[in-house]
Parts: structure tokens; C-alpha cells; sequence
């Protein structure tokens, strides 16, 4: 088959165009970057892999419980008391220090005794949120514990009481809200100069919050206190 050719016309016309960019040239005309790289797309290795039938270890990021004992009126938690909210949980997990409800049992005695001790309670200041985007505010709760551990627990009002969709356990750096994510940065042990960081969203299927992001970042180094000044006397 032969070879389809431009009409000469059409030719004429691509000559004098590129007649007329070489004389704006040096007027400021575009310039060529250069080749543009080949995108490579991503390539699966060892295809041959059998599939996983199921997960080795339950890490527990989807467990959740029903608060019982704690009435919601409403479905309003700002009318909920936090430190009752942990009560309830200690209570229904008495001796428990592992998995979404585990606490130091030094921790638990404390929560017991908050209302005897005030001082002593763990119970952070609580927080508030539209964390599901049902329009009502989630309760968000700290809990301090020995060696620089904190427990981060999220209570949904579900069905006039409580639902913990989200239970977690960090040496904290900090806790942060971004629209209606829930982010932890945490120390790595194993790391030093860099964190955890972990954004934790409502998943709807799961009817739970799950760690949707999760990253190692780098932690620049504090800038170090300056020398005292030599006395000049």
C-alpha cells in the first residue's frame, strides 16, 4: 500500500510557520525543554506469589465496642462525662493490659480512683468532632500511662449510647485534627531522628476508624542552646 503524502499546499504552509518562529526567536519566542522522559509504569514482581488467605496477626485496628452503662441522650457526647466513659471500659475489662482496652493496671487503678483523686485521674481534657460525618460530634479521649505511653480512644453516640470506633496506644508527640482525620505523630524506637505519623479516617464499611495513612517522616534536630558569652572583665 503506498504511502499517503501531504498536499504541497500544506507543506508551503509548515515552511513559512517555521520561517515565522525562527525570526521571533530572538524576541523572546518559546524554546524547546528537551525530550520529554518515557512515564514508566509500576511492574509487578513475582507474580508466581500464592494469595493470602488470611492475615497472620490481628492488630485489632477495626475492633470495636459498645460502652455499656453510658447513656447519650440525643446523641450528644458533650453531655457525656469522659472519666465515666473509661470507667465503664475498665470495668468491663477488669485485669485487661493487652489489645484495644488494655491499660498499665496502675493506669486503671488511677481511672477507678478519679473521683477521689482528681490529681492523680489520667483523663486528659477531652476533645470533639464530626469524625464520621453524620453530623454529630465524636468524643475523643487521652489517657496518660507509664513510660511515656498515651491511649487515644474515639466514642461515636450510636443508638442513644456509645460506640469506641478507634482505640490506640503511643509514646504521643502530639495529636492533631485535620478536617475529619485524627493524626498521631509518634517517637520510633528503632529510628532516632524520625517519627510516626499517622493519619486515622472513618471507614464506613468497617463502621471504624482505620490508620488510612501511615509514614515514617524525618524530625529536624533542635537547635542547640548557645554558649554562654566569655566575661569580658
Amino acid at each position: 500500500m503506498p504511502r499517503h503524502r501531504a498536499p504541497r499546499p500544506a507543506l508551503a504552509a509548515v515552511a513559512a510557520a517555521a520561517l515565522l518562529l525562527a525570526g521571533c526567536d530572538d524576541a523572546g519566542g518559546l524554546e524547546s525543554a528537551g525530550a520529554t522522559p518515557t512515564a514508566v509504569g509500576p511492574v509487578r514482581l513475582w507474580p508466581e506469589l500464592p494469595e493470602i488467605s488470611a492475615p497472620p496477626v490481628d492488630y485489632g485496628e477495626s475492633d470495636t465496642e459498645h460502652i455499656r452503662g453510658i447513656a447519650v441522650p440525643g446523641g450528644d457526647v458533650h453531655a457525656v462525662d469522659p472519666v465515666a466513659v473509661v470507667q465503664a471500659e475498665v470495668a468491663a475489662h477488669p485485669g485487661r493490659v493487652t489489645g484495644p482496652d488494655g491499660l498499665y493496671e496502675q493506669t486503671a487503678r488511677q481511672i477507678r480512683e478519679c473521683r477521689t483523686r482528681p490529681a492523680k485521674c489520667p483523663v486528659l481534657k477531652p476533645y470533639y468532632r464530626d469524625l464520621t460525618g453524620d453530623g454529630k460530634d465524636e468524643l475523643i479521649v487521652g489517657i496518660t500511662m507509664p513510660e511515656q505511653q498515651t491511649a487515644i480512644r474515639v466514642y461515636m453516640p450510636e443508638k442513644g449510647g456509645l460506640t469506641r470506633i478507634m482505640s490506640d496506644a503511643e509514646a504521643i508527640v502530639s495529636v492533631e485534627l485535620a478536617g475529619r482525620d485524627l493524626i498521631l505523630r509518634a517517637v520510633s524506637a528503632g529510628i532516632p531522628g524520625y517519627e510516626y505519623r499517622t493519619a486515622w479516617s472513618w471507614d464506613e464499611r468497617q463502621r471504624a476508624m482505620l490508620p488510612a495513612r501511615d509514614e515514617i517522616v524525618r524530625v529536624k534536630p533542635s537547635r542547640p542552646a548557645p554558649e554562654p558569652s566569655a566575661d569580658p572583665r
